[in-house]
């Protein structure tokens, strides 16, 4: 005879063992998206701004999983592959670049649905990429223009299209006028086309290369705060974590600089 708690385990387990496998694949798959989504709203619901006005990303091993370079195929609408795209439909979730996937980070993907939804006011996005070629450049150019935010709408409609109104103010790889120095190229570029203030900028790079934050904090500053970007390391990729870190980072600098007085007057 078994003890009453030990029956019961053994009839709610014998019972699950005869459901039929559809349904506890449906009943697990959506306890996972509604977890994920739970998940998400405890890491973001206290970030209440201020939003920087530019939100920049590295691309390689940050906003996405792989390293352009190592790839050889620039991928088209024949590569792609469909997935879910964090409880927002079926997308297009990866773009294969001959057997190599590409996919954005679980924070990036929060990150430009959330701007896409309009939940950072006056925040644009852009990308500042030191990729090695212009193979590599055209392949992350490619996957950009692929890979989708929500369904139907690509990462390029979002930041190129609505962001700047079809202009391409991105700065991605190293060829001239570019170089392997995002400090000395890629953000005063960016800051004479964005007009965007260096301490107005987020910045997430992986740095595995070199320590990009550091040298765009160090050599790119705005003479009348002595501030440059915030920047947030991502060494193993853009995550959800990274992402609420970088919002609240700038969040308590914007303050810090007396955001609401003199600071917001200086453009």
């Amino acid at each position: 005879m078994l003890p009453s708690l030990s029956r019961s385990v053994f009839l709610f387990t014998a019972a699950s063992a005869f459901q039929p496998t559809s349904l506890l694949t449906h009943h697990t798959a959506a306890t996972s998206r509604a977890g994920s989504r739970n998940n998400i709203s405890s890491h973001l619901k206290m970030t209440n701004g201020p939003f920087p006005e530019l939100c920049v990303f590295d691309l390689d091993a940050c906003f996405w999983d792989q390293e352009m370079y190592t790839l050889s195929k620039i991928p088209d609408t024949s590569n792609i592959v469909q997935g879910d795209l964090n409880g927002r439909g079926e997308g297009v979730a990866g773009v294969m670049s001959g057997r190599s996937r590409i996919s954005l980070h679980k924070g990036s993907l929060l990150a430009l649905q959330s701007h896409h939804e309009g939940k950072y006011p006056n925040m644009k996005v852009c990308f500042a990429s030191s990729a090695d070629t212009p193979l590599a450049e055209q392949i992350g150019r490619a996957a950009l223009k692929l890979l989708e935010v929500v369904p139907g709408t690509t990462v390029w409609d979002v930041v190129v299209g609505r962001d700047w109104n079809g202009e391409d103010v991105n700065q991605i790889g190293r060829q001239p006028p570019l170089s392997a120095n995002k400090s000395a190229t890629h953000f005063p570029i960016l800051r004479e086309l964005t007009r965007v203030r260096y301490d107005r900028m987020l910045f997430f790079d992986d740095c595995q290369w070199g320590d990009h934050c550091g040298q765009v904090e160090r050599a790119c500053k705005e003479s009348e705060t002595g501030h440059g970007p915030t920047t947030v390391r991502t060494p193993f990729g853009l995550g959800i974590d990274e992402w609420a870190e970088g919002l609240d980072k700038y969040a308590e600098r914007f303050q810090a600089l007396d955001g609401a007085d003199n600071y917001d007057i200086k453009k």
